[in-house]
């Protein structure tokens, strides 16, 4: 994995466009013509490949962008969606049938535990959820009905480190694949090469970068990747959720820059959590040698991308975390709003807003509580600028 170069490989890309523009052309159809009707039936009947039939399907937007994704994570293939939970759920439902088990981490995104916990069971499918970190627990919750060991490599909101490469190990020995959300950590894992199956992303974070789309990817062999776009039974093809060919363009082009942002976003998060944690706040950042994983994330990450661009505070209570939001929104330090990975400094309480899908006993066992205030820092130019602020946001709420 070391000599795995991501941002070297979208470098290399080079797509012309129609007419020999330095960016590829947008191709505004939702279908696409035939020459030959037997073409048309062999493209259905799975016996024709490489034609465009229908954009729910495929189309050479969304194909620039998923071979540029897979690049990135290097897999075979890669495909785009309408969300990340539309990539995360189409590939859940592509795997696993009536009778089938997960065993997943307990500290992920509150929509992905929601759907874990109260959808996938009306579908007989049961999820048993663990500490990932510890890998004696996840052994023991496998079973022969075990199909897929799912993970975040950097967990959400928690900022707990998976270990890829021995749960792979895991997920071999019992014949079932390992997925994993690496959403809050692009370029700085690649989770593929150190042997995960499948890899996802919600690309409306660090990936797009702008706060102005939603979209999401699955990175996995070709096999895999064609399998969900199977006319007849592909969770992709037949639940639907097509990435925009416009935003598929845009998103390319901001992929560009992926790695000169997230350098820059963990450089600042590194800069302000460390000095957050010499005033004798209580922060978490997996940069900081007070982290439970930072040696097992410094064997892990390709080390040119920092620890990434997120670190938690711990205020202790819920209205103390209210406050100190409200008062870096008045100071101009960022935007009191969900999600991640943008431009701009964004901040939330995850206990009351995106993990609030977990029950709260549940929640309090791992250490989420309601007084936890996620921090995603911004391009900002200047951290000790925005260190001060937080400094002084926090002394005024005491």
């Amino acid at each position: 994995m070391k000599d795995f170069r991501p941002a070297d490989n979208i470098q290399d890309l080079q797509y012309f466009g129609e007419f020999g523009g330095v960016n590829p052309s947008i191709t505004d159809s939702s279908t696409y013509t035939f020459l030959k009707a037997g073409t048309m039936e062999g493209v259905f009947g799975g016996e024709v490949e490489g034609c465009y039939l229908y954009s729910r399907h495929w189309n050479p937007s969304n194909k620039y962008l998923s071979q540029a994704l897979a690049q990135m994570e290097g897999t075979e293939s890669a495909s785009v969606t309408a969300s990340g939970m539309g990539a995360i759920t189409s590939v859940i439902l592509q795997i696993c049938l009536s009778g089938d088990e997960i065993v997943a981490s307990r500290t992920i995104y509150g929509g992905t535990y929601a759907f874990f916990k109260n959808f996938l069971p009306k579908f007989g499918i049961k999820v048993n959820f663990v500490n990932t970190t510890e890998l004696e627990q996840v052994k023991a919750a496998v079973t022969d009905k075990t199909k897929i060991i799912y993970c975040e490599t950097m967990s959400n909101p928690m900022l707990e480190i998976s270990d890829v490469s021995e749960l792979s190990k895991i997920a071999k020995a019992n014949d079932c694949k390992l997925v994993v959300d690496n959403t809050f950590s692009p370029m700085i894992f690649s989770p593929a090469q150190m042997g995960a199956d499948i890899v996802v992303h919600s690309m409306t974070k660090f990936i797009n970068g702008m706060s102005d789309c939603v979209a999401g990817t699955v990175c996995a062999s070709e096999e895999f990747i064609n399998s969900l776009y199977d006319v007849n039974d592909g969770a992709a093809m037949l639940l639907g959720p097509v990435l925009d060919s416009f935003r598929s363009a845009s998103i390319l082009k901001n992929l560009r820059t992926l790695h000169i942002r997230m350098k820059q976003h963990s450089a600042n998060a590194m800069y302000i959590s460390s000095k957050l944690h010499e005033d004798g706040v209580k922060v978490t950042y997996p940069g900081l040698a007070s982290h439970p994983q930072n040696g097992l994330m410094k064997t892990m990450m390709n080390e040119d991308f920092g620890f990434g661009g997120l670190f938690v505070i711990d205020m202790q209570t819920p209205a103390r975390a209210n406050q100190l939001m409200e008062l870096m929104q008045d100071d101009n330090l960022g935007y009191l709003a969900v999600s991640l990975g943008s431009y701009k400094t964004l901040f939330s309480a995850p206990g009351g807003s995106t993990s609030s899908e977990i029950p709260e006993e549940e929640r309090l066992e791992m250490g989420l509580t309601d007084g936890l205030v996620r921090i995603s820092i911004g391009l900002d130019n200047n951290p000790e600028r925005t260190y001060q602020s937080i400094k002084r946001c926090m002394a005024t709420v005491g």
